[in-house]
C-alpha cells in the first residue's frame, strides 16, 4: 500500500513541476520571438506563433502542453527548425549520464573509502587527514575547482586533453570536478555514522567474540552506516546523471546541461520545459527507487506509512 501512494505521489509531484514550469514560463513578458518583431513581415510571425500553438489561449496551450508530456512528444526547438526537443534529450543525455555515472562512481568509492578509515582511525592522523580533503573537497566549488584542473593538468603539464568530448581521456578531469564535492560530503556522512555504529553494543559484542576485523567493519558496520549515504545518493545520483550545467560549459561537453543553458539565453521555452519536466523526473523517480532501497538494505525498516 506504501509503495502505491509514493507511486501515485511520484507522478502528482512531476505534474505540479510540469505545471509551474509552464506558468512561470507564461509569466515572463513576451515570447520566444519577440526579437523578431522588428525584423519579420507581421503575417510571417503570425505563421510562426500559430505553429507552435502561441497564437492560442493560455488554457488551450497548456491542455496540448500536458497531452504532450503525456505521450512523450516535447514538441520542437524554436530555435532550431529540423530539431525537437526529443532530438535534443536523446542527444544529450547519454553524454551528460555518461559523465554522471563516472561522477557517482568516483564520489562514492572514495568518498565510502575515505569515511571508513577516518571512523576506524577516529581522532588520529588519518582521520585528520581524511577530513582536511573531505572541507577542501567542500569548500572548493566545481566551477573554481574546473578551471584550475584545465590550466595545471591540461595546459601546464599537459597530461589530459583540455575540453571537449571523444575519448576516455576527455571525462576525467570534468568528472574529477564533478565528483569533488559529493565525495567530501560522502566521506563525512560516512565517518560520522561509522563512528556511531562502531560504538553500539552489538559491534562491542560482535569484536570481543572475536569476528575479524575485516567482517566486522563490511559485515556489521558498513551496512547499517551507510543508510544517511543512501539518502543522499538519490539527489546526487539526478544531479550528476543528468549533467552539471556549469561544467559541461567550462569543458565544452556538448551534453544536456549546456544544451539547456543555451535555451535559457536562446529563450527556447519548449526546451526549457521539456529538460525541467525530464530532470524532475529523473529526480522523482530516483528518489522512489531509494526509498525502495532502504528496505534491501536494512530489512528491520518496513515500507509502511503511518495508517497502515
Amino acid at each position: 500500500m506504501y509503495i502505491l501512494k509514493r507511486f501515485l505521489t511520484m507522478f502528482l509531484t512531476i505534474w505540479v513541476i510540469a505545471t509551474l514550469t509552464f506558468v512561470i514560463m507564461k509569466c515572463i513578458p513576451g515570447d520566444p520571438f519577440a526579437s523578431d518583431a522588428n525584423v519579420l513581415p507581421k503575417e510571417v510571425l503570425e505563421n510562426i506563433r500559430a505553429k507552435y500553438n502561441l497564437d492560442k489561449p493560455i488554457p488551450v496551450q497548456y491542455a496540448l502542453y500536458l497531452k504532450n508530456l503525456v505521450t512523450f512528444d516535447l514538441g520542437p526547438s524554436t530555435q532550431s527548425e529540423t530539431r525537437t526537443v526529443n532530438d535534443i534529450i536523446s542527444t544529450g543525455f547519454p553524454i551528460s549520464a555518461t559523465l554522471g555515472l563516472q561522477a557517482i562512481v568516483l564520489a562514492l568509492f572514495f568518498g565510502l573509502l575515505l569515511g571508513i578509515i577516518a571512523a576506524l582511525n577516529h581522532n588520529r592522523f588519518l582521520d585528520y587527514t581524511a577530513m582536511v580533503i573531505a572541507i577542501i573537497g567542500i569548500s572548493v566549488p566545481s566551477f573554481i575547482l574546473a578551471p584550475l584542473l584545465i590550466k595545471f593538468v591540461a595546459v601546464k603539464w599537459r597530461l589530459l586533453p583540455v575540453a571537449s568530448w571523444g575519448t576516455w581521456d576527455h571525462t576525467i578531469l570534468p568528472c574529477i570536478a564533478l565528483a569533488a564535492t559529493p565525495l567530501a560530503v560522502v566521506a563525512r556522512f560516512m565517518r560520522s555514522s561509522m563512528i556511531e555504529v562502531m560504538n553500539q553494543n552489538y559491534m562491542k559484542t560482535a569484536d570481543a567474540k572475536g569476528l575479524s576485523t575485516t567482517k566486522l567493519v563490511i559485515k556489521h558496520g558498513v551496512r547499517n552506516a551507510i543508510l544517511p549515504v543512501v539518502t543522499f545518493i538519490g539527489p546526487l545520483f539526478a544531479a550528476l546523471l543528468t549533467g552539471t550545467f556549469v561544467i559541461e560549459k567550462i569543458f565544452a561537453i556538448p551534453g544536456l546541461g549546456r544544451y539547456f543553458v543555451d535555451s535559457i539565453f536562446n529563450r527556447d521555452y519548449p526546451v526549457i520545459m521539456g529538460v525541467t519536466v525530464f530532470y524532475s523526473a529523473i529526480l522523482v523517480v530516483t528518489l522512489f527507487l531509494i526509498d525502495i532501497s532502504y528496505r534491501i538494505i536494512d530489512p528491520r525498516i518496513k515500507l509502511s506509512s503511518k495508517g497502515d
